[in-house]
């Protein structure tokens, strides 16, 4: 079942155009990647298919419902999350309180309780400093938070655009442990992210995105031996 689809989808700012008639399909309980190089449009897709864009033309579909017109936040409520680039927490917020805001999309709130012991056994570290300031926590803590605080909105579908960005190695590979813990335990993922080797590693199905268009597509483990991705991307 396709749970999360965009449709031929053409967006940008202002007049500059950055995606070029883009089409994806996410399967239910499966973790999609979208790979390429700076400037290829992945975090634009991201925003267009979340709301924060709106799309030239296309169609987005979550669910079989066409969404494309809905706001943000009215995606959030229907279980389309988005953890964005660079975290955006409120950093004079406790680690609690990030985490409880998580939770204001109405199909979240009965649940608070049940996904905040997910989010401290996924993240021991968050439990330990749960009433710590989030802008007091190193860079690898604030993105455990940041990803917390979207499971925190009990998703449907999860987005995470380049969460790896500005960790050290070892924490590179904690959270991509994560990402895989999440996919075993069935949750629908979208990622965007700039270390191939590992989101390739990981993934179900893969997207290559050059210059706003899909130039590749199909089953990570056959993109991942693509001759064009090794040299491209993977330095083989």
């Amino acid at each position: 079942m396709m749970i999360l689809e965009a449709q031929d989808v053409s967006s940008g700012y202002g007049e500059l155009q950055i995606l070029w008639d883009v089409s994806l399909a996410l399967q239910q309980g499966r973790l999609t990647t979208v790979v390429g190089s700076n400037g290829a449009g992945k975090t634009t897709l991201l925003k267009t298919i979340m709301g924060l864009i709106k799309p030239w033309n296309g169609r987005i579909v979550f669910e079989g419902q066409d969404v494309t017109s809905l706001p943000p936040h009215k995606k959030a409520e229907l279980g389309l999350i988005l953890i964005p680039e660079g975290r955006q927490l409120f950093t004079d917020m406790s680690v609690l309180e990030n985490l409880e805001m998580g939770a204001t999309p109405a199909r979240a709130r009965s649940k608070m309780k049940a996904n905040l012991e997910k989010v401290f056994s996924l993240f021991p570290r968050l439990k330990e400093r749960m009433h710590q300031k989030a802008g007091t926590l190193s860079g690898g803590e604030q993105q455990m938070l940041a990803i917390g605080r979207g499971l925190m909105a009990d998703p449907i579908v999860l987005m995470l655009d380049e969460p790896s960005l500005g960790l050290a190695p070892l924490l590179v590979i904690e959270l991509f442990d994560i990402i895989r813990r999440l996919k075993e335990e069935g949750m629908t993922m979208l990622l965007v992210e700039q270390n191939v080797h590992l989101a390739l590693a990981i993934s179900d199905y893969a997207y290559v995105l050059s210059e706003g268009k899909v130039e590749i597509e199909g089953e990570a483990s056959v993109v991942r031996q693509m001759d064009e991705v090794r040299e491209a991307y993977l330095g083989i």
